[in-house]
């Protein structure tokens, strides 16, 4: 018990700490956040922009489909260009001729190498050099430069309205004609992926060769190239990696090695009856198999258009459901069911555990059910309709689509969710209650589930911080305190200390054992997890601490993930320990795949582009997606599906339980993520990183890459990986549909049991016996 006492110490040590450090880079981020010029000048003095047609342009962007429609700063989706990059290219070439006719008066490719090699030292010098005036807050452009840009101007504004010659070119990115119909907001548009790439190319104040993104993107012809730093911390971190994985390997071979206890001789849950707010759960598992099929179907459509562009084989799928909704739900549907299901675990748990069922519990669960099912079919349905309808952006940012990847509904939806997350709190940490303030070896773990409900309650809020008009960069900084933090953070220690209650609780392995591990293993994870969050901004104009913080803290995240094999090995052993644990084999199969892909999704996946050098070029490209649904579905979905069925064995008749739909379902979505990951994303990522390297992001992320012959090959190479794991979700819909139309048990009266774990009397459980 001291041990473990001091174990909480440390912990709360380091979430203090870290979150003070995170903090303080924050406000670094907003201090020397790249400018919003005032004005952007032409040399005669006349207003290009203004400091509010920018941001109005960023809000024009967000509600025309945002990160749903390509990138700023490498953060988005994968089919339309990065905005930054193809504009700072476009930018360049322009600027090329430009200076040729007025030099030389002919185009750029028809002058000879030395000539052209003049211009190549003019363009990387207006391009760098920095001409912004804080003391006024303008932003002045030389006269060639303001000719190239408003070519560049052009373009976008063609792109985004109706112009008919660029029809192919929307096509290749998936882009609905008129996505933006005012002239006005077009103009604003225009200004902001100028600013975007001004800042990712212009040399920041008192330095050379280093733009407020880090030289971020790749683009030799203005000369950004890797900086030196990123260099030294991508090598640095690997060491640090390195040495702590052997620390961790020599930690854990020091420690003597403690068997798992005596299994009791039959399963200590068999009579445990569900109470009226453990069965008010089971509709909750429902609609997770419900937007887990969706999700899936929008995938394989979202897929496809990165092929098509507007149809899907052929019929016009995207007139009235263009691609910039089908990725949204896509994204926004995989968070949505993995949390649904890790809800509905505790809501379930929590009475099972304290033997305690409160006052109106089952009331408080269904009113929960029915206020998260009007947020979900809500916001999709006004993020759906917004868009189509283009609502504009007030409409976007308060009830539609913000336009936020894995956060993109509207701001009323996300205040709702907010409220009905904390009551979801709430109610879980009235059902433990009675178990909290009990002595017992398991009231550590108990705590560590409360604990981690109310963060996941409590961090929600990190997406009510940003507004219309806050800065891209402190976007950016926020919605990944909610991507990572909430999502990849306390959502997965919420998780493994459930998993570690319920093993407790079949007395597969001892309490006080569980204890001290799950307050170790949080303290290892989040020790890298927190300011390992800085990873993902490298390059979205922060300072260049964030690089160093971001790249040796996002290492040591890879760390617990070497020990993973041996807790599933052991979770392997424990499905042997006695003939009645068979009854949870493919919950407990669930578990180990999770532990399978932290190892190659999280760990392995997720390290090949964490680097600061090797996310300088491939941030944006597909092996981010790679690394993403390997982690998100391998590792959350996996945890979520196996908690949903450990919580189905109880709300189901065990006679009438089967595992025939169960194994193929296991074995068809593991092996399907497979193929999908392996086959085509990681080749695919890797070309784009070969492309991006060679010539720079912009051509990673040209139509010339995204439907060259490889690439269309490699959505189609996605095809029979698609097939195998939406076989798997059909069984996995089919055993739960099976499950619910199940008559109901009969008429039951809570009574107090006492349940022995690993022989030793525990907390009394409120079973039922026939009324």
């Amino acid at each position: 018990m001291h041990a473990t006492r001091r174990l909480w110490t440390w912990l709360a040590i380091i979430c203090v700490l870290s979150f003070g450090t995170l903090l303080f880079v924050g406000r670094e981020i907003y201090l020397k956040a790249p400018p919003i010029p005032a004005q952007v000048l032409d040399q005669q003095g006349h207003v290009i922009w203004t400091g509010d047609q920018i941001t109005r342009g960023q809000q024009a962007w967000l509600a025309a489909g945002g990160q749903q429609l390509g990138t700023v700063w490498g953060h988005g989706s994968y089919v339309a260009p990065d905005w930054s990059a193809d504009w700072l290219h476009r930018e360049a070439v322009a600027l090329q001729d430009e200076l040729a006719q007025r030099g030389h008066g002919k185009p750029y490719a028809q002058l000879d190498a030395a000539a052209r090699g003049g211009i190549d030292a003019l363009v990387k010098d207006a391009l760098r050099r920095n001409t912004y005036d804080a003391a006024t807050g303008t932003l002045t452009l030389s006269a060639e430069r303001t000719a190239a840009i408003a070519a560049v101007a052009s373009h976008y504004a063609g792109l985004f309205g109706t112009d008919p010659k660029l029809d192919k070119l929307r096509e290749q990115y998936a882009m609905s004609a008129g996505s933006l119909p005012a002239a006005d907001d077009r103009t604003a548009l225009t200004g902001f992926f100028f600013w975007s790439s001004w800042a990712a190319a212009t040399d920041r104040p008192g330095e050379t060769a280093l733009s407020y993104t880090s030289n971020w993107p790749h683009e030799p012809l203005v000369g950004n190239t890797p900086t030196a730093g990123a260099g030294i911390w991508s090598v640095a971190s690997i060491i640090v990696m390195i040495g702590a994985i052997a620390g961790m390997v020599f930690f854990h071979s020091a420690q003597p090695e403690e068997a798992d206890p005596k299994p009791p001789k039959d399963d200590p849950l068999f009579k445990l009856k569900a109470t009226p707010s453990m069965k008010a759960t089971r509709k909750y598992f429902a609609v997770v198999v419900a937007l887990i099929l969706a999700q899936v179907g929008m995938g394989v459509i979202t897929a496809h258009y990165s092929v098509e562009g507007h149809s899907f084989f052929g019929i016009p799928l995207g007139d009235i459901l263009p691609f910039t909704i089908s990725r949204t739900i896509h994204t926004q549907f995989a968070v949505l069911w993995i949390a649904t299901a890790w809800l509905a675990t505790g809501l379930y748990i929590a009475p099972a555990i304290s033997g305690h069922e409160p006052k109106f519990q089952a009331l408080g669960v269904n009113v929960l059910f029915y206020a998260l099912l009007f947020i979900v079919a809500g916001s999709t349905a006004c993020g759906w309709l917004g868009t189509l309808q283009h609502r504009g952006v007030d409409f976007s940012f308060w009830l539609g689509n913000q336009g936020l990847e894995f956060t993109s509904m509207g701001r009323v939806w996300q205040y709702l969710l907010f409220v009905g997350l904390l009551f979801w709190a709430f109610l879980l940490g009235r059902g433990l209650w009675p178990a909290l303030r009990k002595p017992s070896e398991s009231r550590g773990l108990i705590a560590m589930v409360f604990l981690a409900a109310v963060c996941i309650g409590g961090f929600y809020a990190t997406s009510l911080t940003w507004g219309q008009h806050t800065h891209y960069a402190m976007v950016e900084y926020w919605r990944w305190w909610l991507v990572h933090l909430w999502v990849e953070g306390f959502f997965e220690v919420f998780a493994t200390a459930v998993i570690a209650l319920l093993f407790t609780r079949l007395g597969l392995i001892r309490a006080a054992s569980a204890n001290a591990a799950i307050v170790l293993e949080t303290i290892v994870f989040l020790f890298g997890g927190i300011l390992g969050t800085l990873h993902h901004l490298y390059f979205t104009g922060t300072p260049t601490a964030v690089i160093a913080i971001g790249a040796m803290f996002s290492a040591l995240e890879v760390v617990p993930l070497s020990m993973i094999g041996i807790e599933a090995y052991r979770n392997y052993q424990r499905m042997k320990a006695a003939p009645w644990v068979a009854s949870y084999r493919w919950a407990i199969l669930c578990f180990i795949a999770v532990g399978f892909w932290n190892t190659v999704g999280a760990g392995l996946l997720g390290f090949s582009i964490n680097t600061p050098i090797a996310l300088y070029y491939m941030q944006g490209l597909n092996m981010t997606a790679a690394h993403g649904h390997a982690a998100l579905f391998g590792v959350y979905g996996m945890l979520g599906v196996g908690l949903m069925l450990f919580c189905l064995r109880g709300l189901t008749d065990r006679l009438a339980w089967s595992d025939a739909l169960l194994k193929p379902m296991f074995w068809l979505l593991n092996i399907g993520l497979a193929m999908m990951v392996f086959m085509a994303l990681v080749p695919a990522g890797i070309y784009q990183a070969w492309a991006s390297i060679s010539k720079g992001m912009w051509f990673a992320r040209s139509p010339e890459v995204i439907h060259s012959p490889f690439m269309e090959n490699m959505v189609w190479l996605r095809v029979p990986g698609d097939i195998v794991f939406a076989l798997g979700t059909l069984f996995l819909a089919l055993f739960v549909l099976r499950v619910m139309r199940r008559p109901a048990r009969p008429a039951t009266v809570p009574v107090e049991v006492p349940i022995e774990i690993a022989g030793r009397p525990a907390a009394k459980a409120r079973v039922s016996t026939k009324a």
